[in-house]
């Protein structure tokens, strides 16, 4: 974590000096240009790996239980993965049991009260919810909390209202009968929000002006879904952050993911982070593909959030698309996570990427450890984990090793080898250091396997696959240069004996 003033920041994120990569060095044949790598965000574990335990259709209820009785079953099986962190789903109540959690209905019913013909959420009750948390936690996990700040829907009751001479009759009104006053007694109304998205042809009413402005050619703007909470004003504010203050200490939280914060008052989310994050754990779903656009909102949140690498995601996906025609020299210095490296939550796919319906499904469909073994073994990033690639895509033991790999041999600086690389062939590597022997990854998307000759930071060693991939051993001279093979359509990560 950057530990002078979030103006300091700003400025060296603005200048694109510190926490910026190195430009592509020319290099002789063979030989690596170095990578700038920072600090890890001090909330976070050395090499830490988050996962992302939910999607976007988890069962409501199946053999193991609600979804909270899953996941805190699993933590023993987490820990012992390696994974350090756990992205929770959004806890609170939807406008039904079938509702995900982003169509919020009560921000403080976490599977308490009897409302919209339930008292638990999809995931389960708040005292399974709380077992589960206090599951992770024994296994040293961490735990954050997908935080939607930007809306609420399923009112209570319509309410009827002029505004500048306009008749409006909308679904406005939250009033929480089911839970009361319990934990606050704020109720909503139609004047706490700017528009609501219950205009014929999923179109708005609008009665007060949007938070801000569209910027980044018009990518962010206010109005998402629902209703659209009004954060010009200061009530709507204080209540929110009174909000993240009661369910970090009501769930013991160790940080959060803040959904669709390109749609929400900008100044409001760096308010809300500098009332609740404190030494915690903050990583915002700012959905900007464009690099230069995501670059700026780092630099408009001063620091306070990690970003997820959204570009990174892409670049994968136009991999995959690729499929073995892509050229693999797009992954040198790639996305967010080698220009702002201690922000960056670096991922392959997530629940709305995966989501075959959804404005954002872009899955990551062919070659898909490849991508992996690129976030699992680079200095920089937080890389992210998601549960179905684990689970119900059987990935999990190749990812697995690789978290293992990670965790042994991720160590030290960090080379590119932009003179080696060619459109199949991808290497990187990261040199060691004195309790760590380093690690050479190499990826190849063509269709037939690959050598190459590389000058390693590993002099005169014996070097095995560890992810079994390619069997035998190969040797380096005692310049450290090398032979190092791969598999068609594969990835190896060759580690000194």
């Amino acid at each position: 974590m950057f530990k002078g003033s979030a103006a300091a920041l700003l400025g060296l994120l603005t200048a694109g000096t510190v926490l910026s990569s190195c430009s592509k060095e020319t290099a002789t044949p063979g030989t690596p240009t170095p990578v700038v790598t920072t600090k890890a965000n001090d909330a976070v574990a050395v090499n830490g790996v988050m996962m992302q335990g939910f999607y976007w259709d988890t069962p409501i209820s199946n053999t193991q239980g609600t979804w909270w009785q899953v996941l805190g079953s699993r933590a023993s099986e987490f820990k012992t993965a390696g994974f350090t962190a756990i992205w929770l789903p959004p806890a609170y109540k939807g406008g039904s049991i079938n509702d995900v959690g982003y169509g919020v209905y009560d921000r403080y019913d976490l599977g308490e009260f009897n409302q919209k013909g339930t008292v638990a959420t999809r995931y389960g009750t708040l005292a399974q919810l709380q077992s589960a948390i206090t599951a992770l936690h024994g296994q040293g996990i961490q735990v954050y909390e997908d935080m939607v700040m930007n809306h609420l829907t399923s009112a209570d009751a319509q309410e009827q209202f002029t505004y500048n001479g306009q008749n409006y009759n909308v679904w406005t009104s939250f009033t929480y009968p089911g839970r009361g006053n319990t934990y606050s007694s704020f109720k909503w109304h139609y004047y706490n929000f700017n528009g609501t998205q219950q205009a014929p042809n999923n179109g708005w009413y609008q009665w007060n002006a949007w938070d801000f402005q569209p910027y980044a050619n018009n990518d962010a703007y206010d109005n998402l879904l629902g209703s659209e909470i009004r954060y010009a004003d200061v009530n709507q504010r204080t209540e929110t952050k009174n909000w993240g203050n009661w369910i970090t200490t009501k769930l013991s939280l160790d940080g959060y993911r803040l959904d669709a914060t390109k749609h929400i008052q900008t100044s409001f989310v760096n308010e809300w982070l500098d009332a609740v994050k404190g030494t915690r754990f903050a990583v915002s779903e700012a959905w900007f593909r464009n690099l230069t656009d995501l670059k700026n909102y780092a630099s408009a949140t001063g620091g306070r959030t990690s970003l997820f690498d959204v570009p990174l995601h892409y670049t994968f996906q136009s991999m995959s698309s690729g499929n073995g025609s892509w050229d693999m020299r797009g992954l040198q210095f790639a996305g967010f996570t080698e220009s702002n490296p201690t922000l960056s939550v670096s991922f392959v796919d997530n629940h709305d990427t995966d989501h075959t319906t959804g404005a954002l499904y872009s899955p990551v469909v062919n070659l898909k450890m490849l991508a992996y073994a690129y976030i699992l073994t680079r200095a920089n990033g937080y890389p992210c984990v998601f549960y179905k690639d684990y689970y119900n895509y059987n990935l999990g033991n190749q990812i697995k090793t690789l978290m293992a790999i990670r965790k042994a041999n991720a160590y030290g600086a960090a080379y590119e080898y932009t003179s080696v690389d060619d459109a199949d062939y991808y290497a990187y590597s990261r040199a060691g250091d004195s309790t760590h022997k380093g690690l050479m990854m190499i990826l190849n998307d063509g269709s037939t396997a690959r050598t190459k000759g590389i000058t390693s930071p590993f002099k005169s060693a014996t070097l095995t696959d560890k992810t079994g991939n390619y069997s035998g051993t190969i040797t380096t001279d005692a310049n450290g240069y090398g032979n190092f093979p791969v598999q068609a359509r594969s990835y190896s990560v060759w580690v000194p004996n």
